[in-house]
């Protein structure tokens, strides 16, 4: 049962114990093993990513059996129904609209003395995305990664993804994947499908981002890599927050904070409220929805060890303890969702109104569902083009303003000891030919 809370110090405490709730010893241990599974990948290619696939998945594979065949890929459209198919769709249209909006411009800046300054707006040129399998299957997370590479003009997409005991890959993913513009698909998961983005194998080629969530092995795999590759951010696993007061309908809170905790053993859902009495109908209303859920000992597991209820005198301690908290997903089910707005300084997505369940986000309106958890919400943001972009300073100097400003740069490179960078301005604006 969803405990309810009314002290505002046990609520902070309880609030730090689910945000470090994937820190624990047993860490140690798996990072170890993922190294291994790294450098392995890394010296011997398929071979290892072979040999890791059927010890943790216990799946054989050849390597010709590693990349998703075009007659899969066809066949795929066979085995959705229509009406997913136009989902699927919408979505694409929705999710590519927001994030046209976000590329960000090349920009060059003329200055006096003819100073040019700017900067360079330009694609990597692969991204790896990884899928994963498991308890259940996720187009939406292949439209919200590959579609802003697509959107960015990234020129190679390449996906990974475990595959079901069959070998096959999900319908539905397989086709979210080419309605995105995903040109390679390989059926391969865990620490070792990072692995062989990071390196490149002799089936799957070497890229410069990996983005994607997935398990533990996962996350540390992409910590691991990165430097050798740029990642989006280490998923941890998922969380609502749910502000509401006394206007909100219980039900409707009740259903929210379940589909958060559907997702995971592990996944946070927490309810603020300043109503102590929709606090009770909300912990009722829990217990009454889960009664058929279909997914209901995994859900209860999430419900009774990272479920929360507290009480709250006002708003504004509402959104001070959301603030600390920093949320991946917050609801503002109250009366005035923008003036509780302007009180909220950390939030990965904010859906604001009764109207707006998160799974409005996760699936339709077109902002990224990749985002930070575990806090990082105060300092990361959610999955963009800017992922799969970077961008390089454009400077250009002018004759006469080299000569104005070389006492400048000189001064400067002589206190930090470094001769030649004073002599590589002194020498050219003492030639008599600038």
């Amino acid at each position: 049962m969803l405990r309810i809370i009314t002290q505002q110090t046990e609520a902070q405490t309880e609030l730090r114990r689910i945000c470090d709730r994937t820190h624990d010893d047993a860490i140690v241990h798996k990072e170890a093993t993922v190294r291994e599974v790294l450098q392995a990948v890394k010296r011997q290619g398929d071979k290892a990513l072979l040999h890791y696939t059927e010890e943790f998945d216990q799946q054989t594979l050849t390597p010709d059996q590693l990349r998703v065949s075009g007659s899969e890929l066809d066949a795929a459209y066979q085995q959705i129904s229509k009406e997913l198919l136009t989902a699927i769709q919408v979505a694409c249209r929705n999710i590519e609209a927001f994030h046209r909006q976000r590329v960000p411009k090349s920009w060059v800046q003329f200055g006096d003395d003819d100073i040019v300054l700017g900067k360079r707006y330009t694609p990597v040129d692969r991204a790896g995305m990884y899928v994963p399998g498991g308890r259940a299957s996720y187009p939406s997370t292949v439209l919200m990664n590959a579609i802003p590479a697509k959107v960015a003009k990234v020129p190679r997409l390449v996906m990974v993804t475990p595959p079901g005991p069959d070998k096959a890959i999900n319908p539905a993913v397989l086709v979210a994947a080419q309605e995105a513009g995903v040109q390679e698909i390989y059926r391969i998961g865990g620490a070792q499908a990072i692995a062989a983005l990071a390196y490149g194998t002799e089936t799957i080629p070497k890229v410069d981002v990996i983005t994607g969530p997935g398990n533990i092995y996962v996350t540390l795999a992409k910590k691991l890599v990165y430097g050798t590759v740029g990642i989006d951010s280490l998923a941890g696993p998922s969380e609502v927050l749910i502000i509401a007061d006394g206007a909100a309908n219980p039900v409707h809170v009740a259903a929210d904070l379940l589909a958060q905790a559907e997702h995971d053993p592990l996944a946070a859902a927490i309810l603020i409220s300043t109503d102590p009495q929709l606090a009770k109908q909300v912990q009722g209303e829990v217990e009454r929805q889960l009664q058929d859920h279909p997914r209901r000992l995994l859900t209860e597991k999430a419900i009774a060890h990272y479920g929360l209820i507290i009480v709250v005198e006002s708003l504004d301690a509402a959104a001070e303890l959301s603030n600390e908290f920093a949320p991946e997903h917050l609801e503002l089910e109250v009366a005035e969702p923008w003036d509780l707005l302007e009180k909220i300084r950390h939030a990965g997505a904010i859906f604001l109104g009764s109207a707006t369940p998160e799974a409005v986000g996760d699936y339709l309106a077109g902002p990224n569902h990749t985002l930070p958890t575990s806090g990082a919400a105060r300092y990361a943001s959610a999955l963009g083009v800017e992922t799969f972009m970077k961008h390089s300073s454009l400077i250009q100097y002018s004759p006469t303003a080299l000569q104005k400003a070389a006492w400048a740069i000189q001064a400067l490179a002589q206190a930090e000891g470094l001769p030649s960078h004073a002599d590589s301005v002194r020498l050219r604006t003492e030639d008599e030919s600038l």
